[in-house]
Formats: C-alpha cells, structure tokens, sequence
C-alpha cells in the first residue's frame, strides 16, 4: 500500500471514529429522566441522566417555617449531590439504562448501594419540593379527602398518626403517605434515603403522595433537636392540592 493511500484510509476512520452525534430528549423533572443518546463503533448506546428540576420558589419563600439557608443548602447541596451521584452510579449499571427514575426505585436490589441511596435521595428529594408551597394550601377536599376520612377517620387523626411516624423515626429518614393501587391510603416510614417504591428492598410499600425529610440537615440549623415542631411547621406548607393530584395518578 502506497503513502497517499494509506493516509486516505487513516483519515476516513478517524473520521468516522470522531463523528458521534448526541441527541438529547424529553424534559428535566422531578419524575423523569432526560436520555443522551450516542453511537460508537460498538453499535448504539444509551445513558440515563437524570437532572434536578427548578424549586419553584425562592429559598426565603417557606419562611419562618423552614429557613433560607437551611433550603439553600438542602436544594443545592444535599439533593444536587444525590443527582450528580446517582448519575455517576449508573454509569457502572447499564441494566437501569433508558429507565425513568419510578423504574430505578422498583429493580434497584439492596446490594446496589450507591443507586439504591442515591435514585431514593434523587425521587424523594423531588417529591417532597413539590409538596410544599409558601403560605400552604387548603385542607384537602374531594377524593383525597374521603380517602383520608375512610383510613384514618379524619384529618386530624391522619395529621397524628403521620407526625408520630416521622417523629419516632429513628436516626435519619422519611415518612410517607402513601396510596395503593385501589386507592387505600397508609402511612410507613424508611430509613436513610430508601422509598415505599422500592418493592425489594422495603416492607411497606406502596406509591407515596407526600413525604417529609427527617434528617437532621432537614431542620437542624433552625430547630436543633426539637424534630417535632419541624414536623408541625411542615404540615402548616404542605401543598394539598399537588398531594391531591397525585393521589388522583395512582
């Protein structure tokens, strides 16, 4: 093979080698993944990223309830860092590949560590911004609150019995409201970062509609140990009306 020739070769495989073109679809979300797609000589391939929504409002908008710096902190450090995590993660798990973040959380197993606490982290993170609102919102009404009314006989007995699951929770965690698929309401509890959606990992499962973040970086810059009143002052900016929404999905 001559000089001339063999450097025409080279060239068009370097070329071929270099040209791989990305397509990015589907739209950041606290429920959704945004897919990088990308072909290389080994034939196509897809990569799940997963991205943190906008909070919806300003870090001061929740206050006195919960506090600016505590928000400013837990939004971009503590939840962007399960994100950025998570993604890392699933670089080295290609069967959760293509997989939105509801999928993640029901085949995660629980030897798979760094998914299992950081796709919890990343959903619950995202579940509980969209269940708070500046000021909060009217008591529930409709379906949702017929559902409550039937499992706990009101709303205040529902109030009760979720503030003594989050408060009893020990160490770090969450609790959870959540709905089956008939509609029947229940409240449970997990530790660290795991979810009522991890169905191979939890005992209590089920689709949560609205959760609260127990650990101490939740509240402790603002109510010390005093994880009680946190937990009243969540309750008082709960957004029913997205945990009505929800419920409505399952």
């Amino acid at each position: 093979m001559d000089k001339r020739k063999f450097l025409k070769i080279s060239g068009a495989a370097a070329a071929g080698i270099m040209v791989s073109p990305l397509i990015s679809c589907g739209n950041a979300s606290s429920n959704s993944s945004e897919m990088i797609k990308g072909d290389s000589a080994a034939g196509p391939s897809i990569m799940t990223e997963f991205k943190q929504a906008t909070l919806g409002f300003d870090y001061a908008a929740l206050e006195p309830h919960i506090d600016a710096k505590t928000m400013e902190i837990h939004f971009s450090q503590h939840h962007a860092g399960y994100v950025r995590k998570l993604n890392n993660a699933l670089t080295e798990s290609p069967e959760f590949e293509a997989n939105n973040i509801e999928n993640v959380l029901a085949r995660v197993v629980a030897g798979q560590t760094g998914i299992r606490n950081n796709a919890g982290g990343h959903y619950n993170h995202s579940l509980f911004w969209e269940c708070l609102t500046p000021g909060g919102s009217e008591k529930p009404n409709g379906k949702l609150a017929e559902a409550i009314s039937s499992g706990f006989g009101s709303q205040e007995k529902f109030e009760d019995a979720f503030f003594k699951s989050a408060k009893t929770r020990f160490g770090s965690g969450w609790a959870w409201l959540t709905a089956d698929k008939e509609g029947k309401l229940a409240i449970s509890s997990t530790p660290n970062q795991d979810n009522p959606m991890m169905k191979n990992i939890v005992k209590e499962g089920g689709t949560p509609i609205l959760g609260i973040d127990v650990w101490e970086h939740a509240y402790y810059l603002k109510y010390q140990n005093m994880r009680g009143d946190y937990i009243n002052a969540f309750m008082d900016i709960v957004n029913w009306d997205t945990v009505a929404a929800k419920y409505a999905l399952v």
